[in-house]
């Protein structure tokens, strides 16, 4: 049985796919910007998600998303992502985590920021840290890009807990691309950034471009009463 030969992509289709795949992140970093005005105290989760949903579709035309929208609020920020949570109204002082994976023009986002309502302390300092916990994963993972998935996961977990959270969630990213993306079915580990992950995140996939990453952070408080989220492009 004979197997069709990956076809390599020239230097300009490579840049072409990269810039794509930048453009489409910078099309949900405009959306979630408009985010924090639908959200409104004691409205519920799912109203949120409709609201954003409406955002997506009327003015980014967003038709579809590569995966379930994640709008989680208090303790069900805890849960994981398969999930699927009771629905919960947003209190005064909540902490809320909105993940995303719209696709704009046939192109994958995935983007993923958290909010705090109110003044609670310790929910603003874990909010205000997980940028900085992003960039410095980054900044290892760039001096070394060859890394493999499962070290860079354990990378995430080392600077995440620097700053006095735990790690909670068994991945820290994954690839995307070209909706849809590149799957192995039922694997959960070759295309992650996840334990277990020792090949190379220097790779090429079966459509011949190097494969591009997304960095998650899961920061959980010490209490375990609820977790940060931060999500976007790692390889640009």
């Amino acid at each position: 049985m004979s197997t069709a030969a990956v076809v390599t992509p020239s230097a300009a289709e490579a840049k072409a796919y990269t810039a794509s795949l930048v453009d489409a992140e910078q099309k949900a970093v405009e959306m979630f910007n408009e985010i924090p005005s639908l959200i409104t105290v004691g409205m519920t989760e799912k109203a949120l998600s409709d609201a954003i949903h409406h955002l997506g579709e009327t003015k980014y035309g967003v038709r579809t998303h590569w995966h379930k929208r994640i709008i989680r609020s208090g303790p069900n920020t805890l849960r994981p992502f398969e999930d699927n949570p009771p629905d919960r109204k947003i209190e005064a002082d909540d902490i809320l985590v909105i993940d995303l994976g719209p696709v704009f023009e046939k192109w994958e986002a995935d983007f993923g920021r958290t909010y705090v309502l109110g003044d609670d302390p310790e929910k603003k300092a874990m909010v205000a840290a997980l940028e900085p916990i992003w960039q410095r994963i980054k900044a290892r993972f760039d001096a070394r890009p060859d890394m493999s998935g499962e070290e860079l996961y354990k990378i995430a977990q080392e600077e995440t807990a620097k700053d006095g959270y735990d790690w909670g969630a068994p991945i820290a990213g994954h690839i995307v691309g070209h909706f849809p993306h590149e799957r192995i079915p039922r694997d959960k580990i070759s295309l992650y950034i996840a334990d277990g992950n020792g090949s190379t995140m220097a790779s090429t996939g079966k459509n011949g471009h190097k494969r591009h990453w997304i960095l998650e952070i899961h920061a959980r408080d010490k209490q375990g009463r609820y977790q940060g989220f931060f999500e976007q492009l790692l390889t640009l």
